[in-house]
Order: structure tokens, then C-alpha cells, then sequence
């Protein structure tokens, strides 16, 4: 099975590589790493790409030996569409260091996987390029190829963090076969969203440079990690802590990982809340409205521990 080849919409011209650059008329795109590179490393998503690359390989399966990105997977396709993976085409937008990809290829897909930042660099070492994996640098709302290309296209952990919510999944959908599907996720309404004190500190911590904040989100993790750590066993203050730390430990939802593991982990997704420069939320009901307004079919939301987990499907012609 062929990938579908790169595509230039301003000039309507498909890219040929020659000499490590893509070229498509007038337009060049450099090619580094085995890597298209279609945008530069400084916009709103330079953080993750920093975090990625450091914490490159914590939420792979195979790495912390507990199937969580699998099972968030599963659970955002749903069990008939999973199945169907195999021998599929599948567009992973937001790909980070390759959690995701790995389950993908694992199922017998055909991925193309890509993200806004150098998190890139991350994925092709957990996942090198090869015949059924490629891997770009790209802009959701500029996707080089055209439209309606691929069976599923897969957005997860990754929308709220774009400009405009809506303006990315209608350019998500707009890659999807007829008869295909979109699958994404978004944050949602909760009680921590308003007690945690993420807010105050976001607000400062997002205005510093990727490097900086790193240094800075550490610091805080390892303040309030250990006392996380101490009441892991006790739930109810577990649960009143979490109410209020602006940090993220997973005693209680993954017991099963080793302290070290849960320990990387929290300092992953500590950055990747207090640094992401956006971040939005959606109800079940604003994203299903959507869903069907662009076109969509067999639309469905619902709640989850990531907030909404939701899927349409492109009619057939």
C-alpha cells in the first residue's frame, strides 16, 4: 500500500524529492532527519517539542510495560473501528514522541504521523521511518496533501492546545475518505479546572522560554511529587490534594507503575499543563453540534478520564 503522496495546495502540484528538499514548483520544503519539515521550530508549540524530546520515551506501552496508551485508544475508536486498522491509512496529527504511533503501527496501519513541533525528532528514534511509518513537521491548519486521503484521521490530547478549536478539526475531517473516520479527544468541564492552582501559575510559566520553563516545572513537580507520594495510599487525601496541586501524579489511576515511573511521568504532564500556551475546553454537546455541522455521520461523544472522547464518519459518495 502506497502512502498518499505530498501535495502543494498554493501551487496544486505534488512534491518530488531531490536532494534532501521536496519540491513542488515554486515551493521547497527541506527534508532533515528523513524528516519534511513544512514549518520552523518556533511557534506556540516549541515547549512540547522540548518536552518530548526529554521525556521521549515515559508513556510508550512498551517502555512503563502497562498498555495505557492502548487502552485510551481502544476506547476513543471504539472496538469495531479499532479492528479495522489493519492494513489501513491512518493521518496521526499531533503525533508527540510516538505513544500513539506505536499502537498504530503495532495494529498493522499505515501511519503518517506529524506534529506542529520538533517532538518529530522523538518520534522517528520510537518509531524510525520505513515503509508503513512516515513522519513530517507540519501545521494542522495546512496539511500537505489532498483532501479526503485517508480511512482514519487521529487527533488525541491535542486540539484544546490549538488557536482554534473548531478550525482544526474542520481541517482534521477534511482528510478523511468517504466512508472513513476522524477521532479525537478534547478537554472538558471539570471541578479541578477551577480549584487546581494550574491557572495562576500557567499564567506566568507559558510566557518563559521552552528552557526555562522546563527547569521551573521541575522544581515544582519535585515540591509537590513527594507529598503526593506520602498520601498515594490514602484516598480521600489523595483526592483533596489533587483538588488544589499544580501537579499531576497518577497513584490511583495507574498503582500498578513503579515510583520512578510515576515520577517521570508527573513531570511530563506537569510541563505539558503549565506551558501550553493554549488551552481550551469543550462540552460533549459543543463537540457532537460540530461534528455534524461539517458533515459528519454516526457522530459520537462522550465523557472520559481525558475529558470527551469523540468520532464521526465521512458519508460514502
Amino acid at each position: 500500500m502506497k502512502f498518499p503522496s505530498y501535495y502543494s495546495k498554493k501551487t496544486s502540484q505534488f512534491y518530488e524529492l531531490k536532494n534532501d528538499m521536496l519540491i513542488a514548483a515554486t515551493d521547497k520544503i527541506p527534508v532533515k532527519n528523513g524528516i519534511p519539515r513544512f514549518v520552523g521550530n518556533e511557534n506556540y508549540a516549541s515547549a512540547f517539542g522540548e518536552q518530548w524530546k526529554k521525556y521521549r520515551t515515559i508513556q510508550l506501552d512498551s517502555h512503563i510495560g502497562e498498555p495505557i496508551s492502548r487502552t485510551r485508544m481502544e476506547r476513543c475508536f471504539g472496538n469495531e473501528l479499532f479492528s479495522q486498522l489493519k492494513g489501513s491509512t491512518v493521518l496521526e496529527a499531533g503525533c508527540g514522541a510516538g505513544r500513539f504511533t506505536e499502537v498504530l503501527l503495532e495494529e498493522g496501519a499505515y501511519v503518517t504521523s506529524f506534529d506542529l513541533s520538533d517532538a518529530v525528532d522523538a518520534n522517528v528514534l520510537n518509531a524510525p521511518i520505513d515503509d508503513t511509518h512516515r513522519i513530517f513537521q507540519g501545521d494542522i491548519t495546512a496539511i500537505p496533501f489532498k483532501e479526503q486521503q485517508y480511512d482514519f484521521v487521529v487527533c488525541l490530547g491535542v486540539i484544546q492546545h490549538t488557536p482554534n478549536p473548531e478550525k482544526t478539526i474542520e481541517h482534521l475531517f477534511q482528510q478523511v475518505k468517504p466512508g472513513g473516520s476522524l477521532i479525537i479527544d478534547h478537554y472538558t468541564y471539570t471541578l479541578s479546572y477551577y480549584t487546581k492552582t494550574t491557572g495562576i501559575l500557567r499564567f506566568f510559566i507559558k510566557r518563559l522560554s521552552p528552557e526555562k520553563g522546563m527547569k521551573v516545572t521541575e522544581k515544582i513537580t519535585n515540591i509537590f511529587f513527594p507529598l503526593h507520594k506520602a498520601v498515594r495510599k490514602v484516598y480521600p487525601l489523595q483526592a483533596l490534594l489533587s483538588r488544589i496541586s499544580p501537579i499531576h501524579a497518577y497513584f490511583f489511576a495507574h498503582p500498578n507503575l513503579k515510583i520512578e515511573d510515576q515520577y517521570q511521568l508527573s513531570l511530563l504532564d506537569t510541563h505539558d499543563s503549565l506551558t501550553d500556551w493554549y488551552k481550551h475546553h469543550r462540552t460533549k454537546g459543543q463537540l457532537s453540534k460540530f461534528l455534524e455541522k461539517i458533515g459528519g455521520i454516526n457522530v459520537y461523544a462522550a465523557k472520559s478520564p481525558h475529558g470527551i472522547d469523540a468520532r464521526c464518519d465521512r458519508p460514502n459518495r
